[in-house]
């Protein structure tokens, strides 16, 4: 499909990140049901969301994650609204419009992000948290990003992994879903 203009094409970028020592005590000695949660609300993740924003600054962001908190600290952190499953139909349609209009360079998502979302700009998704090893879920996120461009231009899916932690075990599966789809994938470790 993408060959023949249908979808963009992509690439998945998997952006494994360290934990601080505090963090990585907190997870080891964290219950395993909630090991997850501490790995995927790692504080340096917005350190590397800054850098992506950076590096990116030019295109349509979504930034999409599971945690609430998160996601504000991110909205204040990039400037950018968030939309959540409390924020109103009307708001929500007001800030989609403003993003297809090119009035808001990006948007960050709850889970809301996931389902029935036209916003064929988008080209970089940021994926900070998620129910990792969803092959719907991944599906879905990556969906809101291949719509065509009408330049041509490569649409960009980043996940954020913290290291050493159960997200790695996740993102192998993850790993294996985009590729058997024909995606190229790779890993990059930040010191």
């Amino acid at each position: 499909m993408e060959t023949q203009g249908f979808i963009a094409t992509a690439t998945c970028t998997e952006i494994r990140i360290p934990q601080d020592e505090a963090r990585q005590m907190e997870y080891a000695v964290a219950p395993r049901r909630q090991q997850f949660r501490v790995a995927a609300e790692n504080p340096r993740k917005n350190e590397v969301v800054k850098t992506l924003l950076q590096q990116e600054y030019k295109h349509k962001i979504l930034i999409i994650g599971e945690y609430i908190e998160q996601l504000k600290q991110l909205a204040q952190l990039t400037e950018f609204p968030l939309i959540t499953g409390k924020t109103s139909q009307k708001k929500r349609e007001e800030l989609y419009q403003q993003f297809r209009e090119g009035e808001l360079q990006g948007l960050v998502l709850s889970r809301v992000g996931n389902f029935a979302l036209d916003l064929p700009d988008a080209d970089v998704l940021i994926q900070v948290s998620g129910k990792y090893g969803s092959r719907q879920e991944e599906a879905q996120r990556l969906g809101r990003i291949l719509r065509p461009k009408s330049d041509g231009r490569t649409a960009q899916f980043y996940t954020l992994v913290s290291l050493r932690t159960c997200e790695e075990d996740f993102a192998r599966h993850r790993q294996l879903f985009l590729t058997e789809q024909g995606y190229g994938y790779q890993i990059e470790i930040v010191n």
